[in-house]
């Protein structure tokens, strides 16, 4: 397979998890209410298991329902976080198109996959999220930037491959 159609195959998988994570932070409190009652279904064995985070699940829930019904306008911020994650997908469209010369792009993305860990850790703490959830949280950063750093290799290699002149 070409370095350029690997390239693409990656940077496509990318940016539809960066999609797919936008679109689901709009509609949280069902995505909540629906976790909660799977988590509470009488075949879930997650509540003998994990009873700590059945227990932040539902805290978590209970907290979203009486934000979203006693000051709704603080899902904005959420719904800001989202439209972030599409943008940033929206600036993944260049190096799909020009890999070598839109590079910034992926090393951009691998920052930001890496400022997850400091985010999460000390935004964490601050607010209280228990350290799993920080660590769930920390994998989208450890996760992402594995496609990235691929990317940037490929790029690399194609780089390399365009700067070596063709026999004639």
């Amino acid at each position: 397979m070409a370095t350029l159609t690997r390239v693409r195959i990656w940077l496509v998988l990318f940016i539809v998890c960066l999609i797919a994570s936008g679109v689901t932070a709009f509609p949280l409190e069902t995505e909540l209410r629906l976790a909660s009652s799977v988590l509470h279904a009488d075949w879930s064995p997650v509540p003998q298991l994990l009873p700590d985070f059945v227990t932040w699940v539902d805290r978590v829930r209970d907290a979203l329902i009486d934000t979203n019904n006693r000051y709704p306008f603080i899902a904005y911020a959420s719904d800001w976080l989202a439209f972030a994650h599409l943008v940033i997908a929206v600036a993944f469209w260049g190096p799909l198109r020009d890999p070598v010369r839109n590079i910034w792009v992926v090393q951009f993305g691998m920052i930001a996959c890496v400022g997850i860990i400091p985010l999460a850790l000390i935004a964490g703490s601050i607010r209280g999220i228990p350290l799993g959830w920080q660590l769930i949280d920390m994998s989208f950063g450890v996760i992402g930037i594995i496609p990235l750093i691929i990317v940037y290799r490929l790029i690399r290699r194609l780089e390399r491959e365009q700067a070596t002149p063709t026999p004639a």
